[in-house]
């Protein structure tokens, strides 16, 4: 095993490196567990893409699994706990992968799903009686010997919808290893990470998302780190002052929940010990993010990028306080940041365009079984889009102010509405549907869908058609709203104007 561990093994065997609801496990007991891990894969993942895929909620384990992936010398897969069976069997199949590890509340839809993608072995944890691999059995046959760590090492592969409804699957630039890199060199860069400059982090948002995955980078590096289930606001703050947590990652709906807390109950807790709260996902009310500052301190550091790309830049709490509404500068690997026309060709410094990013080695957006989705990426070789419109200061500080692609962010999650409607249109009694993003206080954005029936006299009923995504879709995907129309003003060549048909539902003063 990297020395990085090692040393932590040895010089501290005993003190906490990761716990969640359930345990505390020392150094030396995650030394053990991630050895047994990675040479257990390492004798049955043999296919060429060396993938494993997580389908599991928060815990101890599902960062152990994917700690044990990383020096295996293969590439996990993080996987949405609330996808279908369907749209599991996608991702196993869409990325090639040799093994799943599921948890308790998975268990079932993985297996399942595992049967229809040929996937030959199943791993879970607290699963009596489910028809998969036992966890502590699987890792009691395994060896705990290091295993080698001089093997090329291969980069997480993250699943980011897209405009036709499928998911793509990518190598994120940021995070991933550099080419030619061990698996060695790998974790030891990991410990370079912002978040990796104090002891201490806490994981509250879903271990299958980019920023949350930040947990794995640091315990695979040697930083402790207390994982939550999920999101309670209390529950957050109890834990900060309990373990004297430095760093966490959170997205504006969580700071809108611990803002909505009772003055007497925020002020019960002492936060006095962070040093870095991370937060991205989705635009940050700005009234919502001085109330933050004025409560933590000049601790918040906006994060904006994307599951292709991962941080692409960021802003300090000053910085921000000066230029309130940017996202701020690039960040290493990214060198540029630049807008663009239409037609590819630079704008100057405040001229709106489509932003572009340039990566330090000349590296860019690659999405798995997808040229078509890469060509959109591309302006041209090294320099990629995400779809966000905005400008470039004078001093390099970046402003978002549209989204060109039709893409919801609903409580820090990426909805794209194609898939929904595509569901939607499935259904006999509709004749067109177009889903936008509407505004809402607790998550940024909810999904609402603009339905025409196919009977002008008769409109559907509207559980009835929830009822339908919901036996097709994850429940993150389902219109919260359905709003019956007789038109969605199509132009003659059938186009849809999103832009158009979200105006209504925003005001100047809950504006994106």
């Amino acid at each position: 095993m990297s020395t990085v561990h090692r040393e932590r093994a040895l010089s501290a065997p005993d003190e906490v490196a990761l716990r969640d609801g359930r345990a505390e496990l020392s150094w030396a007991d995650v030394e053990s567990v991630v050895n047994r891990v990675a040479n257990a894969l390492r004798d049955v993942v043999v296919g060429p893409d060396r993938r494993v895929a997580v389908f599991a909620r928060n815990s101890a384990e599902t960062i152990l699994a994917h700690v044990g992936i990383i020096y295996a010398g293969s590439s996990p897969v993080p996987a949405s706990y609330h996808l279908t069976a369907r749209e599991l069997t996608y991702i196993l199949e869409d990325s090639n992968a040799d093994a799943l590890f599921v948890g308790p509340e998975t268990a079932a839809i993985g297996a399942a799903a595992a049967r229809a993608a040929g996937v030959p072995l199943v791993v879970g944890w607290r699963v009596p009686g489910e028809a998969v691999v036992d966890w502590d059995e699987w890792l009691a046959a395994a060896s705990d010997a290091a295993p080698p760590t001089e093997v090329p090492a291969m980069p997480f592969l993250s699943y980011t919808s897209g405009t036709t409804g499928r998911p793509k699957g990518v190598n994120s630039l940021a995070g991933s290893p550099d080419p030619g890199a061990t698996v060695d060199d790998y974790v030891r860069s990991m410990g370079t990470l912002p978040l990796a400059q104090w002891p201490g982090h806490l994981v509250v948002g879903p271990l299958h998302h980019t920023g949350p995955l930040a947990g794995v980078r640091l315990v695979a590096s040697g930083r402790p780190v207390t994982v939550l289930e999920k999101f309670d606001a209390e529950t957050v703050l109890a834990t900060i002052q309990r373990h004297r947590i430095a760093t966490t990652l959170m997205v504006p709906t969580h700071f809108h929940r611990l803002l909505s807390l009772p003055a007497a109950v925020r002020a019960r807790y002492d936060v006095s010990s962070l040093r870095l709260v991370t937060h991205t996902g989705a635009p940050c009310p700005q009234d919502v993010k001085r109330a933050m500052i004025d409560w933590f301190g000049p601790v918040l550091f906006d994060s904006y990028g994307g599951s292709e790309s991962g941080p692409l830049c960021g802003i300090s709490s000053a910085d921000w306080l000066v230029r309130p509404g940017s996202v701020g500068r690039v960040r290493p690997p990214f060198v540029r940041a630049v807008a663009v026309d239409d037609d590819g060709r630079e704008l100057p410094a405040g001229a709106e365009g489509r932003l572009a990013f340039e990566e330090r080695d000349g590296r860019a957006v690659a999405y798995l079984n997808s040229a078509d989705k890469t060509a959109e990426a591309l302006i041209r070789p090294g320099l990629f889009t995400l779809g966000d419109v905005g400008y470039v200061d004078d001093e390099g500080f970046i402003f978002i102010t549209d989204r060109e692609t039709d893409m919801i962010i609903s409580g820090g999650v990426n909805v794209y509405p194609a898939e929904i409607e595509q569901v939607l249109m499935a259904h006999p009694e509709v004749a067109d549907v177009a889903v936008i993003g509407v505004p809402d206080t607790d998550m940024g954005e909810s999904v609402r869908a603009l339905v025409v029936p196919r009977d002008v006299d008769h409109r559907p009923d509207p559980d009835a058609l929830l009822a339908h995504c919901r036996n097709r879709l994850a429940g993150y995907k389902i219109p919260r709203t359905i709003e019956f129309r007789e038109s969605l003003g199509r132009s003659n060549m059938g186009k849809l104007t999103k832009r158009l048909l979200r105006a209504p539902y925003w005001t100047s003063a809950n504006s994106r």
